[in-house]
């Protein structure tokens, strides 16, 4: 078996790459494409058999290249991550033109809008499951309109993009203004209630109009946090894998609606995203179309949501189709950092400051 991953650059492609090398098809060979010919997967021949540098997915060589390569390599399937290449999968199947090759692509209009946070919003603004929000473009925001809806602080951020972009709570108007002013390149932004609780991820794999698979993980410390005003950069240091069916639950019904409203097939990887409020009242903030970063750590827990797609695309007749809840010992918690494998572990091995305690006086009198 061949299998073609895209964007091979950044993190989640690596992820999902281990991911399969883990599991039943440890020996099926992966070749890689990434647009930019600094990126490390290039140039990883531990995980790829081989690697092309082909243009990115919104220059006119893109499809060419892809075709030619498919014909060269003839790959069974492709997992394509990167969201403009899921936007361009995705639009192309809407069109009814031929993909490369089989891929598990989910519903152009459904895409579309879960890539704005604020057509997702507005979507679901008639439900319990979204926060009060607001959008607005950079050079047309209304103050006054804006501090009806919310009272500061609130949480800003762009409504599109990924890791994080153009996130910071403020807490007044010069800080917004300013806020607005660093980040030149944001176009629209969606401000929100301000949420103090719980990051919580639910994973959720879908296949010609079923739920297959589910997990749910916390989202607790980000890598290079310390660089970012907000401190998210939208990859995990350390998070928790959590069993936690009724936050399955209100991911499966924010999904039915968004289906409906779109009018979607029930076919695709998504991670739902919830933040939490003082209460512990789970609230969504965005819906991505793909695996995320950690997608890795999961799948080293059991839950490998790599494995299930090829699974399902080559019609594996070992695969289990019905739904499954991903099950985690209770405890469990990943550590991740940059060029470094992650770390599972359970939370009460952590070590703890209290085992310096004992040296404290010694250290004082030296």
């Amino acid at each position: 078996m061949k299998v073609l991953i895209s964007g091979v650059g950044g993190p989640t492609p690596r992820s999902i790459a281990r991911s399969l090398k883990k599991s039943s098809f440890s020996d099926c060979q992966l070749v890689g494409t990434d647009s930019n010919p600094l990126a490390h997967g290039l140039y990883d021949s531990a995980l790829y058999s081989s690697t092309h540098l082909i243009p990115s997915a919104n220059e006119p060589g893109y499809w060419d290249a892809l075709f030619e390569l498919v014909r060269t390599e003839q790959f069974d399937f492709a997992m394509v991550h990167p969201e403009q290449e899921v936007i361009a999968w995705s639009k192309r199947k809407h069109e009814g033109k031929e993909l490369p090759c089989d891929s598990l692509i989910p519903d152009y209009p459904l895409v579309e809008v879960l890539l704005s946070k604020s057509k997702m919003t507005k979507v679901l603004e008639d439900t319990p499951w979204v926060p009060r929000s607001y959008s607005f473009f950079r050079d047309r925001l209304d103050f006054k309109q804006l501090e009806q809806v919310l009272n500061y602080p609130f949480w800003v951020r762009a409504s599109s993009g990924s890791s994080g972009l153009g996130s910071l709570q403020v807490y007044s108007k010069d800080e917004l203004e300013n806020w607005i002013d660093i980040n030149p390149k944001v176009e629209e932004f969606i401000a929100s209630t301000f949420l103090p609780g719980r990051n919580l991820a639910c994973k959720l794999l879908y296949y010609n109009g079923e739920l297959v698979r589910s997990a749910s993980g916390e989202r607790v410390n980000y890598i290079m946090s310390k660089v970012a005003p907000s401190g998210i950069t939208g990859n995990t240091s350390f998070g928790r894998l959590l069993n936690e069916p009724n936050l399955v639950e209100v991911a499966t019904q924010v999904m039915d609606k968004l289906f409906e409203a779109t009018q979607s097939h029930k076919h695709g990887f998504f991670t739902v995203d919830f933040k939490e409020d003082a209460y512990g009242t789970p609230y969504i903030t965005e819906v991505n179309v793909r695996m995320v970063a950690f997608n890795y750590s999961f799948a080293m827990a059991g839950a490998n949501f790599s494995e299930a797609i090829i699974s399902l695309l080559s019609h594996d007749s070992s695969f289990d189709t019905s739904y499954q809840m991903y099950q985690f010992k209770e405890g469990q918690i990943f550590l991740r950092d940059v060029d470094a494998e992650p770390i599972l572990m359970l939370e009460s091995d952590l070590k703890k400051v209290e085992f310096l305690k004992g040296l404290s006086v010694g250290l004082q009198s030296y």
